[in-house]
């Protein structure tokens, strides 16, 4: 099918950045060696986990130009290029054509207005209109409520769309969604902690925020689901799980700053989250080591 493009394990990549907001280059490329090394099959650049949304067009330009450049073809890049105004969106949509990313995703800025059906397929198509490279939609309840099914069966006949980055509880629904456009359209499971239950119900693979700092445990689930060990998947999943809890307990939004101060700590250089988040004390990154290492997080 020729929509399915996208399978396998994703890192929603963090954006390693200096004191100043600066990205730190070099992190990027000892981020993305290791977690290919790990097993990761793709990267989802600059959205919510990447902080996208809080960063200047300048840094989101320079984080798609060396993650591009730093996996070599190894995996493929999926570029976030939603923005607060569609000057931005289309400005950094033709920056990721030039440069050579695998595919483009975005969430329209519903999570300040709330646009209309068809202000939202306009968005999409308007896109669309400005690249040939496969776009995944933003599925998520930001989207205001309105039914993501017949949003997403109108969105699939614009050019380019191919699919959904799908981040939502009703695993109902997702599997609705995989069975539009006969099947052919590119399903893609966002938490982290549903991985197993988004592949039982059609997703072709996950993009993940945890996925940064566990990899090799996401890669686990889905190789044990492909090879039909579902004992294993679970094992796995619920491994995943109780490092999330942690993670998400540690951080003041999300998993990302908790996620970002352990490969820190790690030697991997991803800094702090970005402002106006504060970075955690070195006692709190301290605490928060010794419980992953409890709940069997190893790091080498």
């Amino acid at each position: 099918m020729k929509n399915k493009l996208f399978k396998g394990i994703m890192s929603a990549l963090v954006t390693p950045l200096d004191e100043q907001g600066r990205l730190h280059t070099e992190a990027v490329r000892t981020i993305i060696d290791w977690q290919l090394a790990k097993g990761v099959n793709g990267f989802y650049i600059c959205g919510g986990t990447g902080e996208g949304p809080v960063l200047t067009k300048e840094v989101r330009k320079q984080m798609a130009e060396v993650s591009v450049e730093a996996c070599r073809g190894r995996a493929a890049v999926i570029d976030h290029i939603g923005a607060i105004n569609m000057a931005d969106v289309l400005e950094l949509t033709e920056h990721a054509n030039s440069i050579g990313v695998d595919g483009l995703s975005s969430l329209p800025p519903n999570f300040y207005f709330r646009y209309s059906e068809e202000e939202l397929i306009a968005y999409y198509k308007k896109i669309s209109d400005h690249t040939d490279k496969p776009i995944i939609v933003y599925a998520t309840g930001m989207l205001g409520g309105m039914n993501i099914y017949t949003l997403m069966k109108q969105l699939m006949d614009i050019p380019n769309v191919i699919g959904a980055k799908y981040t939502m509880p009703d695993y109902y629904l997702m599997h609705r969604l995989s069975e539009l456009n006969g099947g052919d359209i590119n399903i893609i499971n966002g938490p982290d902690e549903t991985l197993l239950c988004g592949l039982i119900m059609g997703a072709d693979g996950g993009i993940g925020t945890t996925y940064n700092l566990i990899p090799d445990y996401y890669v686990h689930i889905y190789n044990a689901y492909k090879a039909g060990d579902m004992e294993e998947a679970k094992k796995w999943q619920f491994k995943a799980n109780r490092i999330i809890e942690i993670l998400i307990r540690h951080s003041s939004y999300g998993a990302i700053g908790a996620v970002k101060e352990a490969l820190s700590f790690m030697g991997l250089g991803a800094g702090h989250a970005a402002a106006p988040s504060k970075p955690m004390h070195k006692d709190d990154v301290g605490a928060l080591m010794k419980e992953l290492q409890t709940a069997g997080f190893r790091w080498s």
